[in-house]
């Protein structure tokens, strides 16, 4: 791993847009930005700035607008001299850009190598690099909300507190070691029982809410919404339900579930009653219920007759982000689908094999979260912890000789330590950070 040279990468989406973000890292940062960045200020590598100027690009007849962030080293995300060049969000001026700073000597980043640097300079251990990727990765808040916290040091802050307190211990037996002809006990069995006894429930603790974050219990809820007669309940039964059809609006004034098998994944999906302006208390009812079972969605399918006109509130419900919601057109055997809809038809069959491929990967995104991976590597060494510990304590509880114990302290040391990431190997290392995306 060469962590000495000055790497470079695009931080932000590839496309146009409002702001671009290109980020560098390592010693020569001032000096390859110097090369091509102007401003009415000097760049001083030695405090963090904020500047305001151009970057001067060869074929480009007028500078291109840019801000420069600058942090020096160590107080920078990697530990390292650090720099952003914010500019539009225009892809050709972007390459260019990269380009040039390529030239001035500094090398393309690879996935993850950011966040990388920032764990081997000690900013974050390996727990809170893994959240890094959760918050990238997350597909809705509850994901992101879990990812924040152990990127907040929900899961190592605790275990680096056992780790200490642990390394303690081990030094207090080991020094009954250097003493043994003298007899001299530098901590008594009871405390000694005491202080594993607390190690043993902190990993429990932390092993129940690993294993309660790994795998979602929780069924991928899809509900089907929209006008009444929009196709809703026909497209429940084409998928597996069994609903009432009728051409008459308000037919569905209840609701009903329907579980699908989606390639071994479950998910149930909902026949929701039609939204429309309520005409009776029975009608009153079922909006309200519709509307409720639409907001604890993980999925809405918002249903669109292809031979109706979307309405302002429509667009405005697909463009909404929680729950999010999937425009869906339906009929198409009437009539072609715009193309910013998913086209079905309960009669032919049209679209239904890509509607259960998309609801299936959701559902399985759902069952399987962004952390689950980094959850599951941490529960494994919890586990192995655990083992060390309880062993420890019997050897303690029946007196045997304390070489075994500063065996299991030891056992159980490494195991926390492969987890925080005080302990690692390349293999490991690149099995985590290979998942990472070029720029962060």
């Amino acid at each position: 791993m060469k962590t000495h040279d000055t790497i470079i990468a695009v931080a932000t989406a590839p496309g146009y847009g409002a702001r671009a973000i290109v980020r560098l890292s390592g010693p020569a940062c001032a000096t390859a930005v110097a090369s091509l960045f102007t401003t009415s200020e000097p760049v001083l590598p030695i405090r963090r700035t904020i500047l305001q100027g151009s970057a001067r690009l060869p074929e480009v007849l007028s500078a291109l607008p840019a801000d420069l962030y600058f942090w020096p080293a160590p107080h920078s995300y990697t530990g390292q001299d650090m720099a952003e060049l914010h500019v539009l969000a225009s892809p050709p001026l972007v390459e260019l850009l990269v380009e040039q700073l390529l030239k001035a000597g500094t090398r393309a980043a690879g996935p993850g190598e950011f966040t990388l640097r920032a764990f081997l300079a000690g900013k974050l251990d390996l727990t809170r690099a893994e959240a890094v990727l959760g918050v990238i990765e997350a597909g809705n808040r509850a994901e992101l909300k879990q990812a924040l916290a152990q990127l907040a040091g929900g899961v190592g802050r605790p275990m680096q507190e056992l780790r200490d307190d642990l390394l303690n211990l081990l030094a207090d037996v080991e020094a009954g070691l250097d003493f043994a002809e003298e007899d001299i006990n530098f901590v008594q069995q009871e405390e000694l029982l005491k202080r594993l006894g607390k190690g043993m429930a902190q990993v429990l603790n932390v092993s129940r809410q690993l294993k309660q974050r790994a795998v979602s219990d929780k069924v991928f809820r899809v509900v089907l919404a929209g006008r009444p007669n929009a196709g809703k309940s026909s497209l429940f039964n084409a998928l597996g339900g069994a609903a009432l059809v009728s051409p008459r609006p308000g037919t569905t004034r209840d609701y009903l579930i329907q579980r699908l098998d989606l390639g071994g994944v479950i998910a149930e999906v909902v026949d929701t009653p039609g939204w429309s302006s309520a005409g009776g208390t029975i009608e009153e009812q079922a909006q309200a219920l519709s509307r409720k079972l639409a907001d604890q969605a993980d999925l809405v399918l918002l249903c669109l007759r292809v031979d109706e006109p979307v309405s302002a509130e429509e667009r405005q419900i697909l463009h909404q982000e929680q729950p999010a919601v999937l425009g869906v057109a339906t009929q198409c055997d009437r009539a072609a689908a715009p193309s910013d809809l998913l086209a079905t038809s309960a009669v032919t069959g049209a679209g239904l094999d890509d509607l259960r491929l998309l609801l299936a990967q959701r559902a399985a995104r759902q069952a399987h979260p962004p952390l689950a991976p980094s959850l599951s590597r941490c529960a494994h060494h919890m586990e192995k912890c655990l083992e060390h510990l309880r062993r420890a304590h019997a050897v303690v509880l029946y007196e045997d000789p304390p070489e075994i114990l500063a065996l299991e302290l030891r056992g159980a040391l490494d195991q926390l330590g492969e987890m925080v990431g005080a302990v690692y190997t390349d293999d490991l290392l690149d099995r985590v950070f290979s998942r990472f995306c070029i720029g962060k």
